[in-house]
């Protein structure tokens, strides 16, 4: 579920590429086998598209990484947590449609 719009990040890069930007990062918490996080994978790539001057759209993979999802309590996937400064904005969890997650990105804007 890689591309290049939409940056992988792990337990060992976390705050740099998350918490140290000073511009709003979504990050999609999501794991292989979950259905609804698949489902989700298009919305993430447009948004990735559409926000790319402002916003950045990262996905984490909660299995390959455990202990970040742990650290901000995160319970079933997909969960989406929006940063700005190093400081959770919002949060979401479920599959949510596109226009929720543009108001979600819109309160960091």
């Amino acid at each position: 579920m890689a591309s290049d719009k939409v940056l992988q990040v792990s337990d060992a890069d976390f705050d740099s590429k998350v918490l140290k930007r000073t511009i709003p990062v979504l990050v999609d918490f999501w794991a292989p086998w979950c259905g609804p996080c698949k489902a989700n994978g298009p919305v993430i790539e447009q948004l990735a598209t559409e926000f790319a001057d402002k916003a950045e759209i990262v996905k984490m993979n909660v299995d390959d990484n455990p202990a970040t999802p742990g650290k901000f309590g995160i319970r079933a996937i997909p969960t989406f947590i929006l940063f700005k400064n190093g400081e959770v904005v919002d949060q979401v969890t479920g599959a949510v449609g596109k226009p929720h997650l543009i108001d979600l990105l819109n309160k960091a804007l």
